[in-house]
């Protein structure tokens, strides 16, 4: 018994050092990817001033689009630092779902929008207890993943306390629905290219705010993404 219990006790130790490990593994990952996006900010800001000072010409668009993507990956990456670091604070406020949906489909796709806000009267009776700036990025990120991934058109409507976004492209692949949104891995092929980072940051935003993603396949073809959010 002595025995069994000395056994037990290394094995103990030893799963605590291997957590303790992974931790400090972690948390120098995360580090190192907020140093990389802070590092890379400033270099960006000057190609980006250098960038606007060229003649207008086909190659001066070429470059000021590639300096804006680098940008908006930084950008990106820095969300993703502080998401990681579990320091964001949510500004949490009541609002009527519906209406405050319609207003983030209108800013996301305006009058080239190329899909539909839609919804019954109770979801413009359902009150939501949110933070409108984190639920905008959600929304946003899954609809511009709809579009560069899915296909038209993309659809957004409100049922009861929950915001569905789907496309009618291809679906999610398989890994995706069974392991969740990986960072700078955007699936199967037919999903398209990208950086992964934009469900991540939907996932993250969304745990900030208290509410949940669940991402699915439609019988008949195209990605679905439920936003379930706390009703006030």
């Amino acid at each position: 018994m002595r025995h069994g219990r000395d056994e037990v006790a290394e094995l103990a130790t030893a799963v605590d050092t291997m957590a303790a490990s992974l931790q400090q593994r972690l948390e120098a990952e995360q580090r190192f990817t907020a140093d990389v996006a802070h590092e890379l900010r400033t270099p960006l800001t000057g190609l980006h001033t250098a960038a606007e000072l060229l003649p207008p010409s086909r190659p001066t668009e070429l470059v000021r689009d590639r300096v804006d993507a680098l940008r908006a990956l930084t950008e990106d990456l820095l969300e993703v630092a502080r998401l990681d670091a579990e320091v964001e604070r949510p500004d949490l406020e009541t609002h009527p779902l519906g209406r405050l949906v319609e207003a983030i489909a209108e800013r996301a796709g305006g009058s080239a929008a190329a899909f539909t806000a839609r919804g019954t009267q109770a979801a413009y009776d359902t009150f939501v207890r949110t933070d409108v700036r984190r639920l905008e990025r959600i929304l946003t990120n899954l609809v511009a993943n709809a579009r560069r991934h899915g296909g038209e058109p993309v659809e957004v409507w409100v049922e009861g306390t929950e915001v569905t976004v789907r496309d009618h492209g291809p679906g999610f692949p398989e890994c995706l629905l069974r392991d969740g949104p990986q960072r700078f891995q955007t699936g199967a092929r037919e999903r398209g290219q990208g950086t992964g980072l934009g469900l991540t940051i939907a996932f993250g935003q969304a745990q900030v705010i208290g509410a949940r993603i669940g991402l699915s396949n439609a019988a008949d073809g195209g990605a679905v993404a439920a936003v379930n959010l706390p009703r006030a």
